[in-house]
């Protein structure tokens, strides 16, 4: 799954009053007429072409709206970043639309044409002509008022950035992102007003109380490496930054075979491919690739489960309890059972659900797992209340005993879940300028490949290899448990580190 939707559904709950129970619908474990047969797993009509430098150019095509959302994609993040680095790839992102040498190359040729000789000096426009060479012609930035929808988001595993344009600018979306990739300023004054603005970053998220339990968790499951798990960085990380570190960054990642062109909406593909080679065919391959000279870190299993408690202002008492899962290139096949095992337990009929949320146990109850490259977590998260959290979690580790049992979800429920991923896609599919970014997300953390049989591949799975995913990476396996409620709340409570890992 793409990322941990229970973040944000139940983040809302945390200071809500309990919710109605839903009411338990058919339990029959056996199959609905005619579940049995065969159904066709749906496709994703993408198109892909690597250019000889290594770039990949990914291309989804659609027709009904005159517009296009042009997307570079860069496997950078928090997975690369030790921790003098953590939150720089973030702040790298914010730099990327500063002005760019093209942009500077276009002020100074408007300045010749205009007789402007003040601002000609002013800006030494002398040296910056001579990157005309190098560049090329910028009269593409005459019409950079209708490249003005643009953003970027920063991830564990994913660096991205986009443009969401009419089609006819599709050309000159394309220049301005190679330009800005390849030709940066990165000027200090520059660099410091954004290294504010990611603090302030950093001040609204710790006004969060939810964002100490995410924090604690992945702390305590990443507890090596704990920065490769943390695309903010801190307040000292962020600070440290320089003009120096965001060149680093740059050699280092911002390369063509370590970039993906990413372009959904109203184009031909062949376009589009003849497009890139124009733009981005001179662009020079990195002679090692990134992560054969600086590889991922390898996260160290969990020695052994511990539970921790993380006080803040809150009404309800929110717990999340964590396993490492399966990681992409190592247990591919655990990846497609995670995902179709969690939609299975999140749908409101199921037996994990009736018994956590119905039973009044909690009023919101989820499990997730988040798809990546770099070990990807497996998250359950109750919300209760002080009087109930002990029962809470005593259930919850009732039905993780049961998990793998014949009769814990029926065939019907293991082929719903098939189905709500594939509309899950399709809906999501309706908004490219989104759908965009999951492909930049699957391309980064898995391969554009695995993503080109992600729902054939999610189709086939069995109940054998969902028994075989909570097996390896959650029955009995070492955990932690963190519990983020008030001082008051936890005495009312009395939980105990023991019954935050099921002890």
């Amino acid at each position: 799954m793409k990322k941990f939707a229970v973040l944000s559904i139940l983040a809302a709950v945390v200071f809500a009053s309990p919710l109605l129970a839903q009411k338990p619908g058919n339990t029959s474990t056996q199959p609905a007429a005619g579940v049995a047969a065969a159904k066709q797993a749906i496709e994703v009509p993408f198109v892909n072409r690597k250019l000889a430098n290594g770039m990949e150019v990914i291309v989804l095509p659609d027709a009904s709206v005159p517009l296009v959302t042009v997307e570079i994609a860069v496997r950078n993040g928090s997975f690369t970043e030790p921790l003098e680095y953590n939150g720089l790839s973030h702040l790298y992102e914010h730099m990327f639309f500063k002005p760019h040498q093209g942009q500077l190359l276009y002020n100074c040729e408007i300045a010749l044409q205009t007789g402007n000789t003040e601002y000609f000096r002013a800006a030494s426009c002398v040296e910056t002509i001579k990157l005309r060479e190098q560049i090329g012609s910028v009269i593409y930035l005459n019409n950079q008022d209708q490249l003005n929808i643009k953003n970027a988001t920063t991830r564990e595993e994913v660096v991205n950035y986009y443009f969401i344009t009419t089609s006819d600018n599709l050309p000159s979306a394309l220049r301005f992102i190679n330009d800005a990739i390849r030709y940066p300023t990165f000027v200090e004054e520059e660099l410091n007003e954004e290294i504010q603005v990611v603090i302030g970053e950093i001040d609204r998220n710790e006004s969060n109380p939810f964002y100490f339990l995410d924090k604690t968790l992945k702390e305590k499951l990443f507890y090596k490496y704990p920065t490769r798990k943390k695309p903010l960085g801190t307040r000292e990380t962020v600070s440290s930054a320089t003009v120096e570190k965001m060149k680093t960054i740059q050699s280092r990642y911002y390369v063509p075979n370590n970039s993906a062109l990413i372009v959904t909406g109203d184009t031909d593909p062949e376009k589009v491919f003849l497009y890139a080679e124009e733009v981005f065919g001179s662009w020079p391959k990195r002679e090692k690739a990134p992560f054969e000279e600086f590889p991922m870190v390898e996260h160290p299993p969990l020695k052994e489960s511990a539970g921790y408690f993380v006080e803040q202002p809150v009404q309800n008492v929110l717990i999340q309890i964590g396993w490492h899962g399966p990681s992409i290139g190592e247990d591919d096949e655990g990846t497609y059972a995670a995902d179709v095992f969690s939609y299975i337990l999140s749908q409101p009929n199921s037996k994990f659900q009736r018994r956590m949320v119905d039973s009044g146990l909690t009023v919101g109850t989820d499990i997730g797992y988040y798809t990546q490259r770099n070990v990807g977590p497996i998250a359950i998260t109750l919300v209760t209340t002080p009087d109930k959290a002990k029962e809470a979690l005593k259930a919850v580790y009732e039905e993780i005993a049961k998990f793998d049992k014949p009769d814990y979800f029926s065939d019907q429920e293991l082929e719903n879940a098939k189905n709500l991923l594939e509309a899950r896609d399709l809906f999501e599919r309706e908004k490219l300028t989104d759908y965009a970014h999951t492909l930049g997300f699957w391309w980064s953390s898995t391969g554009i490949e695995y993503f080109r049989g992600y729902h054939k591949n999610l189709r086939a799975v069995t109940r054998k290899q969902t028994n075989d995913y909570v097996r390896r990476y959650i029955i009995g396996k070492p955990r932690v448990g963190v519990a983020l409620l008030s001082p008051s709340a936890r005495t009312a409570s009395k939980l105990t580190e023991a019954d935050l890992i099921g002890k």
